[in-house]
């Protein structure tokens, strides 16, 4: 059995059964009204979790935030339809004990050392449940979008290189020689009077030389000079990117007490 001291942490925590599954959320703990220990819980079960169903508390064990009840949860969701408006019956206690094979008299369950009759119970509030929709356990999950930015390669254009040929004029210099004819005279000597009187003294004659001179001549070779090709450079730049994102907020509507525990409104009650 539970003692005093444990109802806080059991408000709100998970129940599981004798088999280790999960049977549902703690909604709220009723109270023996004679000794004030915690006799009874409620667990959200049901599609939803929208169904409360009593369990005893005699037999159970909390460790951490886990609560452990010796049922499995066919048995606890099969447990008679009693309400949970804030106390129980001596009959719907009755009923709930024959439920669960717990002894119980007029004084209460049979346990040699507690007895109980009618439960009240903690000042703790109902649980809150989805009545919009499904839900998991008894808070709601705000969720926001957010954006990741990266970037994605693709084919921006294209480059190409092409040889063609062009036509240009060059302009050289060359020096080029000529032979040009020159008169030369000399006198009789006594060196040169033979050959000057070997021929007939009077007669006509003629003689002739070759000249010769040099010409530009122009030859072209093809050389190559340098080699082209093409390549890529990465280049990094800067761009901002704008999007919408989506936040979920909450509020409140009703009676809503605002307490100090987090930053959002929450009643404390014991």
């Amino acid at each position: 059995m539970l003692d005093q001291s444990q109802i806080d942490q059991v408000t709100g925590s998970d129940a599981y059964g004798s088999d280790g599954e999960k049977i549902g959320s703690v909604g709220q703990v009723y109270l023996d009204d004679q000794t004030g220990q915690p006799a009874w819980v409620t667990v959200n079960t049901g599609l939803f979790g929208m169904n409360e169903s009593f369990i005893p508390l005699s037999d159970a064990s909390f460790s951490g935030d886990r609560l452990t009840v010796p049922y499995d949860k066919n048995k606890v969701k099969g447990a008679p339809n009693v309400a949970s408006d804030g106390h129980l019956s001596p009959d719907e206690e009755r009923e709930l004990y024959s439920y669960y094979g717990v002894g119980y008299s007029d004084t209460g369950y049979d346990d040699t050392t507690t007895t109980t009759t009618t439960t009240g119970y903690t000042d703790t509030p109902d649980v809150g449940y989805d009545t919009s929709g499904p839900t998991t356990d008894n808070a709601m999950t705000l969720s926001e979008e957010q954006v990741q930015v990266g970037t994605q390669r693709r084919e921006a254009g294209r480059a190409r290189l092409r040889k063609y040929v062009v036509t240009e004029n060059v302009t050289q210099t060359v020096p080029v020689s000529r032979e040009e004819v020159v008169i030369e005279r000399e006198p009789i000597t006594d060196a040169n009077v033979g050959a000057a009187t070997s021929g007939p003294d009077i007669s006509e004659e003629e003689h002739e030389v070759v000249l010769h001179e040099e010409v530009p001549v122009v030859q072209k070779t093809a050389q190559p000079v340098e080699r082209v090709r093409l390549d890529t450079r990465e280049v990094t730049t800067e761009q901002t990117v704008s999007e919408e994102v989506r936040k979920e907020r909450v509020e409140t509507d009703g009676d809503v007490a605002t307490g100090t525990t987090g930053t959002t409104g929450t009643t404390d009650y014991r």
